[in-house]
C-alpha cells in the first residue's frame, strides 16, 4: 500500500516556531472551579441517569439497553477524560481535590488512578522515542530495521499483534479487564504506584459484588459491563490514532525533541462538535502534549485563539483516520509510518539491489 496522506501533514516549520508553542499554551494551563463543577455534573448527571435506564429496562429489551450502552460507553470515555486530567493534575487547582475525583472516576471507568496515571506521565515524557521502554503507556511499534531482524516466529506474532481485530476489539477488552489489574511495570520508582494498583483491585471488588448484592448480576453483565467494553474500544482508537498517524514523529535519543514530538507526534482529530464534548476535547492531543496542564476544558480555546496550531498541527479527520489502520512499521528512511505491504514491496527492492 502506498502513502495514502491520512492527514493533513503540517508545513515544515523552522525551530524558532516550535520553540514559541510552549509559552503560548502556558495561560491556558490555570485551571477553573466553575468549569470543573460543571463539567462534572453535565458528565456524571447523564451517565447515572443512564445507567439507571439500562437498569430499569434489562426486563423490557435485552437489546434496548445494550443500544443505551453505546451511548453511556460514550459518557464513560468523558468521565475518564476527568481521570485523566486528575492524574495530570490539571482538573482542578487543589491536588487533594484531583485525587479524590480521580479515584471515583477509576472505580466506574476501571483504570486504575495512580498506576495508569504514572504509566501515562511515563508516555508524555518519552513521546515518540524509539527506545527499550517504549510500549509503556503506549502501542508497541517496531521500526523497519527492527522488524527485518526478527525471526519468522516473531514476526508472525508482531503481524497477529497489530492486526485490526486484536488492537481494536480483543485488544481494548484485554487491557481494561486483565492487564490493568496487573503490576506488569517493574522499573525503579513504580513501588508506590503498584501498591496503589493492588488496593484500587480490592476496592473495585468490594464496590461491585456490593453492586451485585443489592442489585443483582445483571447490573454488572447487562448495564455495566457493555458500557465498559464501548469505552474500551472507543479510548483504544483514540490513542491510537492520536500517535499512530502516517507523518507521526519517531526519533532515537540522540535527535529526540520534546516539542516535536509533542506536535508532530501527535493529532488534531477534526471531529464534530458533539464528539469533541463526549471526549474531553482530547482530540486536541497536540495541545494536551504539548502542555498536559491545560485543562480538557480549555484545549479547544487554546487552538482556536492561536492560528499558528492550525499551521504546524498534523490535522485528521474521522473518515481520513480509518486508513491508520495500515500503520504497521516506522520507516525511518521515508519518516512516515507504512503497512506491512509497503514493507514487503521495500523488502524486494532491496533484495534486487543487495
Amino acid at each position: 500500500m502506498e502513502s495514502t496522506n491520512t492527514q493533513t501533514a503540517a508545513e515544515p516549520q523552522s525551530n524558532s516556531v516550535f520553540a514559541q508553542l510552549p509559552a503560548i499554551t502556558r495561560k491556558y494551563q490555570l485551571p477553573s472551579k466553575k468549569k470543573a463543577i460543571m463539567q462534572m455534573v453535565t458528565t456524571f448527571g447523564p451517565f447515572l441517569a443512564l445507567w439507571v435506564a439500562m437498569y430499569l429496562l434489562i426486563d423490557v429489551s435485552i437489546w434496548l439497553t445494550l443500544g443505551l450502552a453505546l451511548l453511556n460507553g460514550l459518557m464513560l470515555v468523558r468521565i475518564f477524560i476527568i481521570q485523566h486530567d486528575c492524574g495530570h493534575q490539571s482538573f482542578t487547582a487543589s491536588k487533594k481535590a484531583n485525587d479524590v475525583i480521580g479515584l471515583i472516576c477509576s472505580v466506574v471507568s476501571f483504570m486504575p488512578y495512580r498506576y495508569w496515571a504514572k504509566s501515562h506521565n511515563f508516555h508524555h515524557g518519552h513521546n515518540g522515542l524509539l527506545w527499550e521502554h517504549r510500549d509503556i503507556g503506549d502501542i508497541n511499534l517496531l521500526t523497519v530495521d527492527e522488524y527485518r531482524k526478527l525471526s519468522p516466529l516473531r514476526k508472525l506474532h508482531y503481524r497477529v499483534f497489530r492486526s485490526a481485530p486484536i488492537l481494536f476489539i480483543i485488544g481494548p477488552v484485554w487491557y481494561l479487564l486483565i492487564q490493568s489489574r496487573l503490576p506488569i511495570i517493574n522499573l525503579k520508582g513504580w513501588e508506590h504506584a503498584r501498591r496503589a494498583l493492588m488496593r484500587h483491585n480490592i476496592l473495585l471488588v468490594a464496590v461491585h459484588i456490593g453492586i451485585v448484592l443489592l442489585l443483582g448480576y445483571e447490573a454488572f453483565l447487562w448495564v455495566h459491563l457493555p458500557t465498559l467494553l464501548v469505552f474500551a474500544v472507543v479510548a483504544v482508537w483514540f490513542f491510537y490514532v492520536q500517535h499512530q498517524h502516517e507523518t507521526t514523529y519517531k526519533q532515537w535519543r540522540d535527535k529526540w525533541d520534546y516539542v516535536q514530538a509533542a506536535i508532530k507526534g501527535s493529532t488534531y482529530y477534526r471531529l464534530p462538535r458533539i464528539m469533541h464534548w463526549f471526549t474531553g476535547n482530547i482530540g486536541y492531543h497536540h495541545i494536551h502534549h504539548l502542555n498536559p496542564l491545560v485543562p480538557n476544558y480549555e484545549l479547544a480555546r487554546c487552538h482556536h485563539e492561536n492560528p499558528v496550531f492550525e499551521k504546524v498541527a498534523n490535522s485528521i479527520t474521522f473518515w481520513q483516520s480509518l486508513r491508520c489502520v495500515f500503520n504497521k512499521l516506522w520507516d525511518e528512511d521515508q519518516q512516515r509510518m507504512i503497512s506491512f505491504r509497503e514493507y514487503m514491496r521495500l523488502e524486494k527492492k532491496r533484495a534486487k539491489t543487495a
